[in-house]
């Protein structure tokens, strides 16, 4: 049975509101967070992105609960020995229960500098290359390192956890989970695909954790839950490259018009329906995920937390 964990959205909301969602989510049951690791929203109307970093050391202290970044790019936009410091930080606020998940990223976030955007295998011979930085720095002992696309002068790490920061890969393609299966210690995806389960565990995954995020909208009347998902994460449901490769907000909100209500209503959980909730969460563990974490869209905070207390996550501890 896998553990069902609460996803927090740091395109949507300020710092004050994540921490008192996280311990909502605690109260309500969840056993575990992920974070958002954002420099912008995908558009204007999620409204908010605040420094991910600084957010994780306010619930190191707000809760009990284990934290993962989901995810943190470390290539371009924050050099990998700058991540590895604050990740092996927040390892030691949280007592070890904090993993560092990662990605390729998408150029939303990491061009916000003026450098040039790579295309997709560049972007992941960097991630490997910054895992293997991280991993030595999280030892504690002096780096140096003069590789293809980055280079470490003298670097060591004084604050450290007492083991090494998890690290695990984000995938969405059969390259991704190749590498989530070659070099991470967990593998992170979106979809209940059970093919790319099945991929990353034969490609060397074994035994190591595979997990898996939704969003829904809890709300008593679901044509406007549609709405309410329509409106603020509409970017979810375009087709192709195009959240890895447009450059700003703005760019994702031309696209605005492709998503229909329709789309969404037939594509995302929206409304009171318990057995709709269940069924979409229960679709990851068929796939045979570990962990699987659903995020609430739009205000009613309160409503899902009491909704998934009292009816969704009962349903699904019985298994």
């Amino acid at each position: 049975m896998p553990e069902y964990g609460y996803f927090l959205s740091c395109e949507e909301f300020g710092p004050a509101e994540l921490v008192e969602q996280a311990r909502m989510a605690e109260q309500a049951g969840f056993r575990s967070l992920w974070i958002s690791d954002h420099y912008h929203p995908w558009n204007d109307a999620q409204g908010q992105s605040p420094f991910v970093w600084s957010v994780i050391g306010a619930l190191s202290e707000a809760v009990s609960l284990p934290i993962e970044t989901a995810v943190t790019c470390p290539t371009v936009r924050i050099h990998p020995a700058v991540i590895a410091q604050a990740a092996a930080t927040s390892a030691v606020m949280t007592g070890g229960r904090f993993r560092l998940g990662v990605g390729t990223g998408e150029a939303l976030n990491e061009h916000i500098l003026g450098h040039v955007w790579p295309p997709a295998s560049v972007r992941m011979e960097m991630l490997e290359e910054s895992i293997q930085i991280m991993r030595r720095l999280f030892t504690g002992g002096e780096v140096s390192h003069y590789g293809t696309h980055y280079k470490v002068e003298n670097a060591r790490l004084y604050t450290v956890p007492d083991e090494p920061v998890p690290i695990d890969i984000s995938g969405f393609g059969p390259a991704a989970t190749k590498l989530a299966a070659r070099v991470g210690d967990g593998y992170i995806t979106m979809m209940p695909e059970e093919s790319m389960v099945e991929q990353f565990r034969k490609g060397g995954g074994g035994g190591k954790p595979v997990s898996g995020g939704t969003k829904v909208c809890y709300g008593t009347d679901r044509d406007e839950a549609v709405r309410t998902v329509r409106a603020k994460w509409f970017n979810q449901f375009l087709p192709g490259e195009m959240g890895q490769i447009l450059p700003s907000p703005r760019h994702f909100e031309q696209l605005e018009p492709l998503v229909t209500e329709e789309t969404v209503r037939e594509k995302s959980v929206c409304g009171d329906d318990v057995d709709e909730h269940v069924s979409a969460l229960r679709a990851f563990a068929d796939a045979g995920f570990d962990r699987v974490y659903v995020n609430q869209i739009g205000p009613d905070q309160r409503g899902f937390f009491d909704f998934y207390r009292t009816k969704v996550l009962p349903r699904l501890d019985e298994g």
